[in-house]
């Protein structure tokens, strides 16, 4: 079980609300590590290790990892298993399916994989995501308005007065909580932070697009921060990838504590 006052507590006391991408791509880790039996769930560990003193969430993209079969998916689980557990862990899996599914995609990264929360796809609507806020002590991060130019063929178009992804807020609204629900909002856009707030003033959002898709950590902070924080901001890229030398564990650590200073800065 992970809490919400858990996460606040964190962060007040890493003075940070970085959270680690592991978008970890096989072809791009150093080239040393692939002498070892697993050089992905290697990479994974030496990031973490690296990372853990500045960040109070990690994000594992599943894609990257159920990519390469049986192998991945054991790669994910050994990552899950060694995430510090003062950290909030997240599966970027983007799930959402009819009802008798999406309990096995719950059971799946809840039960099998214990991450803490799950990213969520909201389209076929509240009852193919429903099934996500059953657990107790688990969390369900629904796309609202995400960073990608696509964002605007649908979540950015109106239905009557709103915009589709203020819908998406209130109505999901409806089935989760402050204390299990959060929203996914990218950095690029972070004006729209200020229409988000109005529909969700409390919940915490997942903020990607700060660092290698170029959004800026003070203006997401301007629009979107609250009383509790509220926000995860995510780097992937930047920090994972800082070098691609046998020093990348060191490189992903004076990256992250670059961002955890400048977080401070903001609390």
């Amino acid at each position: 079980m992970y809490t919400r006052e858990k996460l606040i507590a964190q962060i007040r006391q890493k003075k940070s609300f970085l959270c680690v991408g592991l978008d970890t791509d096989s072809t791009k880790i150093p080239k040393h590590l692939l002498s070892e039996p697993d050089p992905i769930f290697a990479f994974n560990k030496a990031i973490i290790d690296a990372t853990k003193d500045y960040c109070v969430s990690y994000k594992i993209n599943t894609a990257f990892f159920e990519a390469d079969g049986a192998k991945g998916w054991e790669s994910m689980q050994r990552t899950f298993d060694y995430l510090p557990k003062d950290c909030f862990s997240i599966a970027d899996a983007k799930r959402g399916d009819i009802g008798n599914t999406s309990n096995q995609y719950a059971k799946a990264f809840f039960q099998t994989l214990n991450a803490n929360s799950v990213t969520l796809a909201p389209y076929m609507g509240n009852d193919s995501i429903a099934p996500f806020f059953e657990y107790p002590g688990k969390w369900g991060i629904v796309l609202a308005l995400t960073s990608n130019p696509g964002s605007a063929d649908y979540e950015q178009q109106k239905i009557g007065n709103e915009f589709l992804f203020e819908k998406v807020i209130s109505n999901t609204c409806k089935i989760g909580a402050e204390e299990n629900l959060m929203f996914v909002v990218g950095a690029t856009k972070p004006q729209e932070f200020t229409i988000i707030r109005k529909h969700a003033p409390n919940h915490f959002l997942l903020v990607p697009g700060v660092g290698a898709q170029g959004g800026s950590l003070e203006e997401v902070v301007k629009y979107g921060k609250n009383k509790d924080i509220g926000l995860l901001i995510n780097a992937s890229r930047s920090i994972i990838y800082a070098s691609s030398g046998t020093n990348f564990a060191e490189a992903a650590a004076k990256e992250a504590q670059t961002l955890q200073a400048q977080m401070a800065n903001l609390i």
